[in-house]
Formats: C-alpha cells, structure tokens, sequence
C-alpha cells in the first residue's frame, strides 16, 4: 500500500527540508492506522465550517475583485504519490481561495499574507497544485467575507464578522508562488523515504 499525500498536508511531510523529522514519523504512523485500522482523527472548528461553508462566497468575490468569472474546480488529480483538488484554474494559474474567520483573523497587508502561506504550508500546497496540472504560477487568495450567524455567538465581536461594507478590493489578499523545480524534485525525494517508512509501518500493524 503506498503513501498517499494529500496537498494540503505536504507540509506535513516537507517539515524540514530533506530530512525526515519527529513530525512527519508521527504523521505517517497516524496515516498507517488511518490505513490498517481505519481510525481518523478529525477535529472541525467554525472557522473551518465557514471555510468550507462559503467557499463559493469567496469565489464571488475574488471574481469582483479581478472581474473575472471563476468557476470552481471539482476534479481532483493523484501523481506522483501526490493528489489534490485546487479551486480555480485558468489560463495555467491555479487559484485557491482561504477564507478568514473574521477581520481580525484576515492578512490586510502582503506582508502578513506571505507570513501566514509560509506558516499554513500553503505553499507546499501550491507546489503539489503545480506539479499536479503542469502549471508555473499559483496564487493564496485570502478572502473576507461575512461570517453566517450561525455560526457565531455571543461571545464573538460580531462586528469583525460583518464586513460586507468594506469595499471588496481591500477585502481579497493574494500571495504569488512561483514553480520551482528544485523544491519540486526535493518534494518528490522525500516522498519515496516517507513512502518506504510508510509502508514498514502498514507491514507491521499488519503484521502484529
């Protein structure tokens, strides 16, 4: 059985260059049971039901923002160990949007929106988006939009979650990456250790 790497959890498996770390060892025993056992920790917070929730809301968006008419990708791509399922892609640019719990929570400034791709691993997301569709350019499209009240209680500042007056530009904050071979190659080399640990590890719950 081999590894299957999802993208958004690259950064789970490229936590420190080439080198296999205590991190990904931990994320690939949970991905042997996952496997073998079929026991799945998942956890679902608000901001990720918003996320998920309004994803179309952002695409809304962004579409205003660049007076664009995205549609929102369905299909999903397995390569090289790798698969993935990006938002957008047209003309050769992947786009996929990230939608913020609240202003608070929102990157006004590059800046602080190219912090958080590094710190997401959103870019290592990216990079599987790229490799997956042959493309060179991948854009983070941080979005703010107003949080359903369902979602929300008392004890939340309602106001950083109704936003829709705030013009739409100053709303959407994109973070540019670029393809990089390089980081491409380093990617797939550390997939085929993590894929022979992966597979020890199925042997030998399999096995017990």
């Amino acid at each position: 059985m081999k590894l299957t790497v999802r993208a958004s959890e690259t950064n789970k498996l490229m936590t420190s260059g080439e080198k296999i770390t205590a991190t990904t060892l931990t994320w690939l025993k949970e991905k042997a049971v996952s496997q073998v056992l079929g026991l799945t920790s998942y956890v679902e917070t608000k901001q990720m039901a918003k996320g998920l929730n309004c994803e179309q809301d952002s695409i809304n968006l962004l579409n205003a923002v660049l007076f664009e008419d995205f549609k929102k990708n369905t299909d999903r791509i397995e390569k090289n160990g790798f698969t993935g399922s990006w938002d957008i892609l047209k003309d050769g640019v992947i786009r996929d949007v990230k939608t913020s719990w609240s202003a608070a929570t929102f990157p006004f400034f590059l800046e602080d929106a190219e912090k958080a791709v590094k710190q997401s691993g959103y870019d290592w997301q990216m990079r599987v988006y790229m490799m997956l569709t042959d493309s060179d350019i991948a854009y983070v499209d941080y979005c703010l939009i107003d949080t359903p009240e369902e979602l929300l209680t008392d004890w939340d500042d309602w106001e950083l979650h109704h936003v829709s007056h705030i013009p739409v530009t100053k709303r959407v904050t994109s973070v540019k990456v670029e393809r990089d071979l390089e980081l491409e190659k380093m990617m797939l080399d550390k997939y085929e250790i993590a894929n022979t640990l992966y597979e020890g590890f199925i042997h030998e719950l399999n096995n017990k």
